[in-house]
């Protein structure tokens, strides 16, 4: 953040370049915060909400690199936009410290601001849902583990705040579940029903992509072609509606037994395995939103996968059912989040376009877990 004395850049908290012990103006320079800038807009014109939700999650983290986390940002991300929003203020928003930060009265005071406005949201989002999903009841959705964990849960945060009342349970495995049987009210699987008593819909594709870790690149180099695989060490993930596998889709083999030295179930543990360096395996592109380190392997192959929901006619009534798939459809848009696009969109173009526009709405307020 910006400084009102010289002093040595500090690498505590993320924030390199920033000083460590800011100094507050003894009185705020409020004019700043409404002059007219270029164009006839104001600073109040050019505010925007996510900005200020940021501030608000600063706060109460009281860590630059905390509130990175919690919204599915990068460290250099928030720095940048607080300092663009100190500029637009001609305020300080945060003094540094080495354990973390603290607001200044501005600061506070934008942070209390912004409670006020998520405070007002949710009371809409809640008069939106309607009275009957206002009684609250259970929802149970059934979802392949990889897509549960890093992409449905951390949403389904903000979901819940949202719609307090409504208990959803989330089961995340490979397993398909019977919808016409009620084992689920909602089914989300990559493998089509084909019942005629199911109404079915496309939410969109998961484009499977083989990548590797920085470190298994320094240690093994990689392979310029599918020939070159038999060289190296390949992950697979075998499951229930990952017939035989991804490995002989990636490998363009029917039985790649001799390139596979680790096969798991789990899609959890397909990422630990090549994010620790363990061998080259296939992940969503949609790992690279992630924030997951790891990078493309560009041999010529690809694959993929279409995202099926189902749910049972006779709930389509229910209200509580209708709000969650009407979620359900936003999350997974192909519109807003381009790595469910029919069309393969490489995890490098998708890389290039998150750097370049860190807040579009492809990438806004998300970023799942890595485990490290």
């Amino acid at each position: 953040m910006k400084s009102r004395q010289s002093a040595k850049p500090a690498t505590h908290d993320g924030n390199i370049g920033v000083p460590a012990a800011p100094v507050l103006p003894e009185k705020p320079h409020r004019p700043a915060a409404i002059a007219q800038h270029a164009g006839g807009l104001s600073v109040v014109d050019q505010l925007n909400w996510d900005d200020l939700r940021l501030v608000l999650a600063a706060v109460r983290a009281g860590s630059l690199r905390r509130t990175a986390g919690s919204l599915g940002k990068d460290i250099a991300t928030v720095v940048r936009r607080v300092r663009r929003l100190e500029e637009q203020l001609g305020e300080q928003l945060f003094q540094i410290f080495p354990n973390g930060v603290r607001p200044t009265p501005t600061g506070q005071a934008i942070a209390a601001a912004a409670e006020r406005i998520e405070a007002i949201f949710f009371d809409l989002a809640r008069d939106l849902v309607g009275a009957a999903a206002q009684q609250g009841g259970v929802v149970r959705i059934a979802i392949t583990e990889g897509l549960g964990t890093y992409w449905v849960m951390p949403k389904l945060v903000e979901f819940q705040r949202a719609f307090p009342r409504l208990t959803v349970e989330l089961r995340c495995a490979m397993e398909s579940v019977d919808v016409l049987r009620h084992e689920a009210d909602i089914a989300i699987q990559f493998i089509r029903p084909d019942s005629p008593d199911l109404i079915v819909t496309k939410l969109g594709r998961l484009h499977i992509y083989p990548f590797a870790s920085r470190d298994y690149q320094r240690i093994y180099g990689l392979p310029q072609s599918i020939a070159d695989l038999g060289s190296h060490r390949v992950i697979d993930q075998v499951a229930p509606q990952l017939a035989g596998g991804v490995a002989p889709h990636l490998a363009a083999v029917a039985a790649p037994e001799h390139l596979v030295t680790i096969r798991t179930n789990a899609s959890t543990a397909l990422l630990y395995a090549i994010e620790k360096g363990a061998g080259i395996g296939g992940l969503p592109t949609y790992a690279i939103a992630l924030g997951a380190d790891v990078i493309p392997v560009d041999i010529g192959i690809k694959h993929h996968l279409d995202i099926w929901l189902t749910y049972h006619p006779s709930l389509r009534e229910v209200e509580r059912i209708a709000t969650v798939v009407s979620w359900l459809r936003r999350i997974f848009s192909p519109e807003h989040y381009l790595w469910f696009r029919d069309e393969f969109v490489h995890p490098s173009a998708l890389k290039e376009m998150l750097d370049r526009e860190p807040e579009a709405s492809t990438a806004r307020n998300y970023r799942a877990a890595m485990l490290k």
